[in-house]
């Protein structure tokens, strides 16, 4: 169970009192609600007076899938949830300091009041924080035991360790630090040591090898000694020191709806409501999901009827392998049994989707596996292909497809190289670029495609190459591990290559995400006209980088590994963009770094734990908030963190507990329905959805996260 019995029991009881007791007559007076057909609203009262800033919950299964809608309360304890469909709901309050109320019964039309439950302890009280305030419980090694000085591998240093437990490692792929991962399963057995539990943690399902080779092989094991003994405290009843604060300001106008889609075995890396150059597209459309290494059954939610139908994308090469093992992030076979579902094999993908984008026209364009990870022969040494001629390549483990929604035709687009995630830019061919392409630039000239139906004519890639030399074009160049050569360019692989990627709407150059997971950390700036490239490291004392996005006015924005939100702007930059001396650190006045909200580790100075996966930007003020606000993924803080005039808006899904989300968009289904007709669209991205409330059985949920102009607004 994911609720402890002691807690449940508490509930209980606690809703048994709610029914009987009786809330003043006065308060109700004072602050009454008025609510139309479609909503349910009433005042939430405590102890002591109304509850601020607490969410009211109203869930159904009356719909064809299962659907909930959350608001705040305002100052005086007063909520409305607006437009309803016509069903039978349960609602219920959630809020810090509380635990949760009885689940009364509503219909849309009625007035409900609350008693609010107050919790008994602060064990009670704790259960509902977000995973970042446990998290903040972990021991940091000090800097002093790196180096060799202790059993930690001597080539590790403490930013390495910092980004292994954070979003370049473990929380790349999961939310550590709620229940589910603060305890150990008792189905793993008895272990001597906290460690040895960990140990068999990781080895379990299909990214039990990766992660084992990950924690007990480069890091020589010991990050398993930390992760045990911060569960072992956890389990002897050590609490969080911090304590999250109830939503202050526009936090309190939010209204999160959340459908349940997929299945309970399956996970989803992301989903697509619209174009992010035109939002307008698709709009009141059905939404889609990429299931990554999960399935090839990809799910499309029709958020107007709450009904989900599945899609089987297909392959070129039916007979050819999954996508999984040797090459991939993920195993055929689990290595070690489950907690939830033994040795069952959960993952049997080939299409393996990573994430998709919705063109001008209303196609999905999709990072999605066609074939085999052998390239065809025109990507190769000797083919005659203009890219091939300068840089052949001989593999690529994902491709690129069309899904047509209309006529649900499906397109393969073979590529030579690799992709992960794609956008398109602002060019007259609907140019696609591609990141996941190692140590080139990759294009797929849709224009072109929709002409010929040409994959190989309509794509083409590039290696980066630094103008070293200064001249301003490109010239021959050396290798990556050659000295500069004055009367040449340098060409460059990015570490391990390009990650996110950012057309400029400014002026057409293609912005990357570099040195995730090897190299240095940075951001990487293509010119497709010039075919040169400039790097630009992230600056010290931040560090690490993840998933970002760029703005109208072309400045970049990114996830750090450090708990910051960092921003690039190229105009501060004050000395020469080329020349032997623009190899990266010759700009760090061009940076601007936001630290996360959210409690630190301690040891290690002011610092966020919050491990952000991915930053998008609004460009178009889909949210409500503004336009050009970047928009942070909360991996550990239960949703996500907006950065506006300077100030972090937090923005917590609080149920299920343990929202994790990988990425997310916004669209505009009416531009002229003010808040009603725009939002942000999301999904819960961990790689493990039995981990959080509701346990197994439990599925991911879309969410649509939209800002009314105050908490009662209809």
């Amino acid at each position: 169970m994911f609720v402890t019995q002691a807690l449940a029991r508490l509930t209980m009881c606690a809703g048994l009192m709610a029914l009987q007791g009786a809330i003043p007559t006065a308060v109700h007076a004072q602050q009454a609600v008025t609510v139309g057909a479609t909503g349910i609203g009433g005042t939430v009262v405590g102890a002591a007076g109304p509850e601020a800033g607490v969410w009211v919950i109203a869930e159904t299964t009356d719909l064809p899938t299962k659907f909930a809608r959350i608001v705040v309360t305002d100052d005086s304890g007063r909520y409305l949830i607006p437009d309803l469909p016509a069903a039978n709901y349960s609602v219920w309050v959630r809020g810090y300091g509380l635990v949760d109320s009885a689940k009364l019964t509503a219909k849309p039309g009625q007035l409900l009041n609350h008693t609010a439950v107050p919790a008994p302890d602060e064990a009670a009280a704790a259960h509902y924080y977000p995973a970042i305030y446990w998290y903040a419980m972990m021991k940091i090694p000090p800097a002093g035991e790196f180096g060799g000085k202790s059993d930690i591998p001597e080539k590790l240093t403490q930013t390495d360790w910092l980004k292994q437990m954070k979003n370049i490692g473990c929380i790349g792929c999961h939310q550590i630090g709620q229940e589910a991962t603060r305890t150990i399963p008792a189905a793993f057995g008895k272990f001597d040591t906290g460690a040895d539990a960990w140990m068999r943690r990781t080895q379990s399902g299909q990214s039990g090898e990766q992660m084992t080779n990950q924690l007990a092989g480069n890091f020589g094991g010991v990050p398993l000694k930390y992760l045990g003994d911060w569960t072992d405290r956890v389990a002897k009843g050590e609490l969080p020191k911090a304590k999250p604060p109830r939503p202050q300001g526009v936090e309190r106008n939010i209204v999160i709806t959340s459908w349940e889609w997929s299945t309970p075995d399956k996970y989803l890396h992301d989903l697509i409501s619209s174009d992010r150059r035109n939002p307008t597209v698709n709009a009141y459309g059905p939404l889609y999901g990429s299931p990554e290494y999960s399935t090839d059954n990809m799910p499309i939610l029709d958020p107007k009827t709450s009904k989900v139908s599945f899609f089987k994308l297909p392959v070129a090469e039916p007979e050819m392998p999954e996508s999984l093992g040797p090459g991939h992030a993920a195993s055929v076979k689990p290595l070690q049994p489950s907690a939830y579902w033994g040795e069952e094999k959960l993952w049997d993908t080939r299409a393996n989707n990573h994430n998709s984008m919705f063109d001008k026209k209303g196609r999905l364009w999709l990072s999605a596996t066609v074939r085999g990870m052998d390239d065809p022969a025109f990507c190769k040494q000797g083919s005659d292909h203009p890219s091939a001629k300068v840089f052949p390549l001989e593999k690529s483990a994902r491709q690129v497809a069309m899904l047509d929604p209309k006529t649900m035709k499906y397109s393969f687009i073979d590529t030579c190289f690799a992709t992960h995630h794609l956008q398109f830019g602002y060019d007259a061919n609907d140019t696609l670029w591609l990141s996941g392409t190692g140590p080139v630039a990759g294009w797929v000239n849709t224009k072109m495609f929709d002409e010929t139906g040409d994959a190989a004519k309509s794509q083409g890639w590039s290696p980066f190459v630094l103008d070293t030399n200064g001249n301003g074009k490109r010239d021959d160049y050396v290798e990556p591990n050659a000295p500069l050569d004055p009367s040449k360019d340098k060409r460059i692989v990015p570490g391990s290559g390009p990650y996110a990627v950012m057309p400029s709407p400014v002026d057409g150059s293609i912005w990357y995400t570099v040195g995730i997971f090897g190299g240095t950390p940075g951001f990487l700036r293509f010119d497709p006209a010039t075919g040169l490239s400039e790097v630009f490291n992230v600056p010290a004392p931040a560090f690490g980088i993840r998933g970002g996005d760029i703005d109208s006015n072309g400045v970049v924005w990114a996830s750090l590994s450090s708990g910051h939100l960092g921003s690039f702007d190229r105009r501060k930059c004050k000395g020469p963009l080329n020349g032997p001396t623009a190899t990266g650190n010759h700009c760090p006045e061009g940076w601007t770094i936001y630290q996360y909200p959210g409690p630190g580790f301690e040891g290690i100075g002011e610092n966020s734990a919050e491990s952000s996966y991915y930053t998008w930007v609004d460009q178009h003020n889909t949210s409500g908030l503004g336009e050009n606000v970047p928009i942070s993924t909360a991996n550990l803080g239960d949703g996500f963190v907006a950065l506006r005039d300077g100030k972090m808006i937090t923005i917590r899904i609080p149920y299920p507990l343990s929202f994790y989300a990988k990425g997310l968009d916004g669209r505009i289904d009416d531009p002229n329905t003010g808040w009603k007709g725009r939002g942000l669209w999301s999904t819960n991205g961990d790689r493990t959805p039995w981990l959080k409330e509701g346990g197994k059985g439990a599925m991911p949920r879309a969410v649509h996260i939209q800002f009314r102009p105050d908490p009662l607004a209809d």
